[in-house]
């Protein structure tokens, strides 16, 4: 059965739901398999978090990788600072974890706080190590498909498409949201499984437009319901990145899932979705850095 015929047929009812947890853990196995394997040669994979300051979601979310790494059997440091922690302090330390043999990656949690340059920050840390994927020359080695590191919140929406067999040749995908950790790394994968990829932003004057040509739709913008149902293709595969919280102080995405669920092929659930896989996506960059190291 082809994917556009896979989709028709979810659609005909409500769109089947890729399931991010379920996936993660079939993932995750395959993580553990090679993290032995490593284990075997005298190599313990080993990630650095860096948490600077007192942000609750950030705390919740270095908190939910390092158990990530201790569940696949990976090495893992978690470091916390103070808020008002030096620029110079904090660069000085992922320079001592550059040269740490036993670190393969170092992930530094942002935002970190305004008296530090983000972007400093970012490139200190050796591209070799920049399992986040967001140094410059991780970027310049995406675009022009080099090996590197991925973007993993984009790493993990493609291996959900992969799960569902979609074959993006000749598709149509729109990406809402520019940002440089998922929005334009998202544009530039699509873009190398030969999509045709369109990019829509804030300042995109007729985005329905856009999204209803759309065979894929990834909305990234961190706003609720920024795609309603009336905004998709019929049978459109839809990947949800956004993490947002509604008036009611429920969890939700940037997609209007109850509604956009009816008309969509294959859909991404908040929670549930691509946050489990960016996670996942962590791991196997900090692997796959041991493995080159080795």
């Amino acid at each position: 059965m082809t994917t556009n015929q896979n989709a028709s047929n979810a659609s005909a009812d409500t769109a089947a739901v890729i399931d991010g947890v379920a996936l993660s853990a079939k993932l995750r196995e395959d993580i553990t398999r090679r993290t032995v394997a490593l284990k075997a040669r005298g190599v313990t994979p080993g990630l650095a978090v860096l948490l600077v300051g007192d942000n609750p979601a950030s705390a919740v979310y270095v908190r939910n990788k390092v158990k990530a790494c201790a569940d696949s059997g990976l090495h893992s440091v978690l470091e916390r600072y103070a808020a008002d922690m030096t620029e110079a302090a904090l660069l000085a330390r992922i320079d001592a974890l550059n040269k740490d043999p036993s670190i393969h990656g170092i992930l530094v949690q942002m935002p970190v706080p305004a008296h530090i340059d983000a972007n400093k920050v970012i490139e200190a840390i050796a591209p070799e190590k920049d399992v986040d994927g967001f140094h410059i020359a991780s970027a310049g080695a995406l675009m022009v498909g080099q090996p590197g590191f991925i973007s993993c919140t984009p790493y993990g929406c493609m291996k959900m498409l992969e799960s569902i067999g979609y074959d993006l040749r000749g598709k149509h995908a729109v990406v809402i949201g520019r940002s440089n950790i998922v929005g334009k790394p998202m544009a530039m994968l699509l873009l190398q499984k030969s999509a045709t990829v369109t990019i829509c932003h804030s300042a995109t004057q007729d985005l329905k437009a856009m999204t209803l040509q759309a065979d894929v739709i990834v909305a990234a913008v961190g706003k609720c319901n920024v795609l309603t149902a009336d905004m998709v293709k019929p049978g459109a595969v839809v990947i949800d990145v956004g993490m947002n919280r509604n008036p009611q102080g429920k969890l939700c995405g940037d997609v209007d899932y109850e509604a956009v669920r009816q008309v969509a092929g294959f859909i991404t659930p908040v929670p549930g979705g691509v946050g489990p896989m960016t996670i996942t996506m962590l791991l196997v960059n900090t692997l796959e850095s041991a493995e080159r190291h080795l």
